[in-house]
């Protein structure tokens, strides 16, 4: 069975967003985490959390800041949950068919990375500036798509990081594109000279304050707890940045490149933060 995950940047966005009520609680049992700052407790993979319940529904839902799991209310599984659920093991859950269960807490992190992938390379369709590598684009689409719809067994049998190492050459130039793009618009840069970060720059706690970071290579950048206040991160590449209790409020981040959901659940912001409208603006923000 096929998904059509098509470029519209309103339809990608709901067919790639986590969809609980149609999932078998599998981010909850599948995953592991240990007792930290953002979870009150350990978990081992595969065992359910204690505050799953019966219906595969979250039991403290609404309190889950409140008793220590943070880390359950930024997470985000790219839509991965519930096709395994109703695609993959056609809506048989794990507790019904405990045969299955095993396989199927398997399957949910290779799905989880190629549903990912899909969320990326949607948005770098949509993007005019990569028009050159949009075929290239839309081959790969195609064959992820191809891959999230094999049975659980061929599935496991996928190198999904070698894939994902292909795919990411492919990000790559797009973000490359778009941001030399937005260089040659930029003739006055705020403040004059911009800085540059290297891929996986350490700016824990860094004033980022009011920054020009339009354009900026954050990939993987640690921005844990960094005052982004007013900062511009228009056409910015920010895939993989670690956004967690970074202040965002009135920054602008429209248009910028490769961000996820997590990420902005992850990060402080308010009713001036700016972002892409293929994401929702996280209710605990002021």
């Amino acid at each position: 069975m096929s998904h059509p995950y098509t470029s519209s940047a309103s339809s990608y966005s709901a067919q790639l967003q986590a969809d609980c009520e149609r999932c078998f609680g599998l981010c909850c049992t599948a995953l592991p985490f240990s007792a930290s700052a953002d979870f009150a407790i350990d978990k081992a993979a595969g065992q359910p959390c204690t505050n799953l319940q019966a219906d595969y529904r979250c039991g403290v839902h609404r309190d889950l800041r409140k008793l220590g799991f943070k880390g359950c209310t930024v997470y985000d599984c790219f839509g991965a949950g519930q096709h395994v659920s109703q695609v993959t093991f056609e809506g048989r859950d794990w507790r019904s068919h405990p045969d299955h269960a095993q396989l199927m807490f398997e399957v949910f992190p290779a799905m989880w990375q190629l549903h990912e992938l899909l969320w990326y390379m949607n948005e770098a369709l949509t993007r005019p500036e990569a028009a050159e590598i949009h075929n290239e684009l839309q081959r790969a689409i195609a064959e992820t798509e191809r891959l999230v719809s094999l049975d659980a067994d061929s599935l496991l049998k996928v190198d999904v990081p070698g894939w994902r190492a292909e795919v990411n050459q492919l990000l790559l130039r797009a973000s490359e594109l778009v941001r030399q793009n937005e260089l040659r618009r930029i003739k006055n840069p705020k403040g004059g000279r911009r800085k540059t970060y290297g891929r996986g720059a350490d700016l824990i706690g860094a004033n980022l304050k009011g920054a020009d970071l339009r354009a900026a290579n954050l990939r993987g950048a640690y921005l844990i707890a960094a005052n982004l206040r007013d900062a511009d991160l228009r056409s910015a590449d920010l895939i993989g940045v670690d956004f967690r209790d970074a202040d965002l409020r009135g920054a602008d981040l429209s248009g910028s490149l490769y961000l996820s959901q997590a990420q902005m659940n992850s990060a402080r912001g308010d009713a001036a933060t700016r972002i892409p409208p293929t994401l929702t603006r996280p209710a605990h923000w002021s």
